[in-house]
């Protein structure tokens, strides 16, 4: 149950991580002795129907989460034993996030809402990464304008920008395109796969949408709190295939 080790600098690795939630009758068993590696520079997506733990195990990841049992990295350093003042710092300077809701807040301009994590930790943006951020996402010219004022991809381009601007060691998107069409999702895509290709960034993404999954250089399937697949250079044709092979597959699959 263990996803391929990926041969080159690591960017967030878990290690034999447990996660369980409630007690007695109500226990669920979400992450089972899951392992996996994320490859610095790589677009990693997880995959699976829903309970099959992928929210969880990227919650665990990203310092959102504990674990049970097990460890977390996030490039060189464990932060499964972190203090909760350590870990904020951790997830504020080193972790960058985009969610399904874009979590912008409605009172700021495009520009300070993008800058917001480096203000809270008193930075100030570097300005050549800045026109770099703001050029890929094509946002020049809605910088002024608040989310209101903006289309749900546009505000969806924001919070990229925004998980991308303090340059952290690795970005976790938890379905970013699930309240955008199908136009607006292929925008937000395309931006994270070139920050990825043109910017060496790493991404951890979390979703259900093959054509979405097609974007990343490899896909991780979970089911049941347990890995039972991967796949590398995707297409939606391929990872849908894979699907519907494990839909009737009962076991998890050791790797």
């Amino acid at each position: 149950m263990t996803a391929t080790k990926t041969g080159g600098p690591v960017a967030a690795r878990a290690e034999e991580i447990w996660k369980v939630y409630g007690s007695g009758e109500a226990q669920v068993t979400a992450l089972r002795g899951v392992s996996a590696e994320f490859g610095r520079g790589r677009f990693t997506a997880i995959m699976g129907p829903s309970g099959s733990g992928k929210s969880t195990l990227m919650h665990c990841l990203a310092g959102l989460d504990t674990v049970d049992r097990g460890t977390v990295h996030v490039g060189g350093t464990e932060i499964s034993n972190l203090g909760d003042k350590a870990l904020t710092r951790l997830r504020r300077d080193r972790i960058g996030f985009v969610f399904q809701q874009f979590n912008l807040l409605p009172t700021l301009s495009a520009a300070e809402n993008i800058r917001l994590p480096l203000d809270i930790a008193g930075r100030k943006p570097d300005p050549q990464w800045w026109e770099t951020v703001i050029t890929t996402v094509g946002l020049s010219d809605r910088l002024a304008h608040r989310p209101s004022q903006l289309s749900g991809g546009q505000q969806q381009r924001v919070a990229c920008a925004r998980a991308l601007i303090g340059r952290p060691d690795v970005i976790f998107a938890d379905e970013p395109t699930g309240n955008l069409d199908s136009r607006s999702g292929a925008e937000v895509l395309s931006f994270l796969r070139s920050s990825v290709r043109e910017h060496g960034q790493t991404i951890v993404m979390v979703t259900h949408d093959p054509v979405a999954a097609s974007y990343a250089d490899r896909v991780v399937f979970l089911a049941d709190g347990a890995i039972v697949d991967e796949l590398a250079d995707p297409t939606a044709e391929t990872v849908l295939d894979t699907m519907k092979r494990l839909d009737t597959q009962t076991d998890p699959v050791m790797l």
